[in-house]
Formats: structure tokens, sequence, C-alpha cells
């Protein structure tokens, strides 16, 4: 893919940012350092220890280490851009979703919440300040993808649409046993959702996936291994390049991704 580098404010309902909050932050750190080539400068502390990482001095992804006696699953939180927090936190109660966290500010940085759809799945909202997301795109170890994985895109995907003005439109080959939805903004995907019925991880439930762009899908799979990590769906080929899907040493998960060119 193309490098490209993101310095201004997302459209609100871009996905904008991913985060991790871990139990051990500097064991973490060293995963995705050795997996991904991520070096780490401060974050804003509000919320404890938090690190931003970075590539070629962008930030790519932020990782905080949550309380001792806090004992959450660890995950991947996709953030979606918005330009005003409180009233996209009152719109996601109003259409029957959940504010967890905030709104609140982390520090000059932005304002953000966490929140989750009516079906569970957990998301964040970003207001930006000084902190815009994501700066860099396109190269091995970057986030480029985000998609939900619930149990049908019906409801759910008229949740996004209302609260953040996606358009939902269903796969081309979609049916009773393909449910996909892709969420536009102006007409541009911005993210997906994937209905897969009982095939939904008991343990995880419904949840949101950060794809990452590498190098090599197969020798980042065995990679993940050697580093302490598990991988959950072997590499295959898929329809925007090879894939697998893994677990980092805490048991988050995420997708690795080598797009077509």
């Amino acid at each position: 893919m193309t490098e490209a580098s993101e310095a201004t404010r997302r459209p609100p309902g871009t996905p904008c940012w991913v985060s991790l909050m871990v139990h051990s932050l500097g064991s973490t750190e060293e995963f995705y350092t050795d997996l991904f080539g991520w070096e780490y400068e401060p974050g804003p502390g509000q919320l404890g220890p938090y690190v931003r990482a970075m590539l070629d001095g962008r930030e790519v992804a932020g990782i905080g280490e949550m309380p001792p006696d806090r004992h959450l699953p660890v995950a991947w939180t996709t953030y979606l851009a918005t330009d005003d927090a409180d009233a996209t936190a009152e719109s996601i109660r109003s259409c029957g979703g959940t504010v967890a966290v905030g709104p609140l500010d982390a520090g000059i940085a932005g304002r953000m919440a966490i929140c989750s759809d009516p079906l569970g799945a957990i998301f964040g909202i970003w207001q930006a300040q000084t902190h815009m997301g994501t700066r860099l795109h396109g190269l091995p170890g970057t986030p480029v993808w985000n998609e939900l994985i619930t149990q049908d895109t019906t409801a759910v995907g008229k949740f996004y649409e209302h609260v953040f003005g996606h358009e939902g439109q269903a796969h081309p080959e979609a049916s009773e046993e393909f449910d996909h939805l892709t969420l536009r903004l102006q007409g541009r995907p911005v993210a997906a959702v994937h209905g897969v019925g009982r095939s939904l991880p008991h343990d995880r439930g419904p949840h949101w996936m950060t794809y990452f762009e590498v190098a090599d899908a197969d020798e980042a799979a065995a990679r993940v291994e050697l580093l302490g990590g598990s991988v959950l769906q072997p590499p295959h080929e898929g329809p925007g390049g090879r894939l697998a899907t893994v677990a980092d040493p805490e048991g988050a998960v995420f997708t690795i991704i080598r797009t077509a060119p």
C-alpha cells in the first residue's frame, strides 16, 4: 500500500484511533515493538500509565495500563471521530447504546468516551484537539481497517447509521450465509459490519476488530507465536489480501493483513 500521513481532523464517524488497555504495559510494548517495530512516547496520563506507539515519528496507536485491581477483558478499541463528544454520547444513549466512561478530557489532546452499541460491542468516540489520531497509514505496523463482528448487521447497522451518519451498503454477494455491510461516509468506505450469527465467539461477544498491515502475513503470524502470542485463524486469502487472526500474550485479538496491491 501507499504511505499516507494524516494530520487533520477526521470527518465524524470515521475510525481515527485504536487503543489497547493491558495489565503489563512494559511486556506489551516489547511484544508490539518486536512485531511491528513500534517506538513509544508518553501520552495523556489522566487514566493511568499510557503511551503512544510511533512509527517514523508519527502516532499509530495507543497502549495503556489498567489499575492493578481492574480485571477487564484486554482488547483493542476502535475510536470513531466526532466534532462533539457530549452530543454524540447523548445520541448513543438515545439510540439504545451505553456510555460507560466519559465524556472526559484527555488533557489538551481531546475529549473522549468509551461506549457500547445496543448489542454490546465496545468502541470509543474521539473529539480531537491537539491529537488528531493515527497519523500514518499503509505501512507495516499501521492500522488499515476496522470491522465490527456481531450477530447480524440489520439492527446494529441502523444504530451506527443514526448516530454517525454512516450509509450502510450491503455486500453484492450478501446472503443468509454471508451477512456483510460496508459503512460509508460521503461515498467512501470507512468500516464494515460482519454478521456471523451463531459463529460469534461466546467468550468475546460482539466486538470491533482492528486490522494491522504487515509485509508478510505468514511470517507475521509465525512471529506472533514466537513472541508468546497465539494464532486463532491461520493465514489465508481474503477479499482484501492475505490475513490471519491472532492474539497478543495478554489475549488482545487483532487481524494482520498483507493487503492486495
